[in-house]
């Protein structure tokens, strides 16, 4: 029976980091509240009062669970590719298609949330920048490890400004279509990713010729 109870209420936690995370990415991080939430969701009130006593330590959850879906859904999948440029080309290719896919109706969590929290230092902040820092330091270990078995050309390949383009890329396609409304900015990013790496790539056969 206590098994049982403690299952569904992390069926229910689960749930409402879901919903919270997706009505972050558009209302954002710190206007929700776990009265505000409840009510959207139409759970008690007390209920996810014993799971998040205050607004910080909800705030902190919904950036764990954030960076979960995203683990899950770009990173992973990217991981199973072959160690080189194609599990860089492939971790750009998913995270495209995450914001194309409209997992999150904002486009995208951490976005949101790096906008709302870059001047308000914090346990949130901190959480927010930690997980921007292993998203980078994942793209440059990945870009250096292209470099590393000879997939990249070392004298042209930095992976520090390569890993810094690729992230603006990405980030620019949040902004174009769900501000610009340029539906074509999918291809756009894929393509501009696609055609530097393959510029870079010794052997430029092992990528796609092109997005399609």
């Amino acid at each position: 029976m206590r098994d049982g109870r403690l299952l569904r209420g992390e069926r229910t936690r689960q749930a409402v980091l879901d919903s919270a995370v997706a009505m972050a990415s558009v209302d954002g991080l710190d206007g929700l509240s776990l009265a505000g939430l409840a009510k959207t969701l139409g759970v008690s009130k007390s209920g996810l009062f014993a799971h998040w006593p205050d607004k910080e330590t909800l705030q902190l959850a919904i950036i764990g669970h954030a960076r979960r879906q995203w683990e899950d859904r770009i990173v992973r999948p990217a991981l199973r590719h072959p160690r080189g440029v194609r599990r860089l080309w492939a971790l750009h290719d998913n995270r495209i298609r995450f914001y194309q896919d409209g997992v999150l109706p904002g486009g995208c969590f951490f976005g949101s949330a790096e906008g709302e929290f870059a001047d308000q230092p914090g346990a949130v902040q901190d959480a927010i920048a930690t997980a921007k820092h292993d998203w980078m330091s994942l793209l440059t270990g990945l870009a250096a490890r292209a470099v590393g078995t000879g997939e990249l050309r070392a004298a042209d390949a930095d992976p520090g400004q390569l890993a810094f383009e690729i992230e603006a890329l990405g980030a620019a396609v949040i902004r174009h279509t769900h501000l610009l409304t340029v539906e074509q900015t999918y291809d756009y990013a894929r393509r501009a990713v696609l055609a530097r790496l393959r510029s870079l790539a010794t052997d430029p056969t092992i990528l796609p010729e092109d997005v399609n």
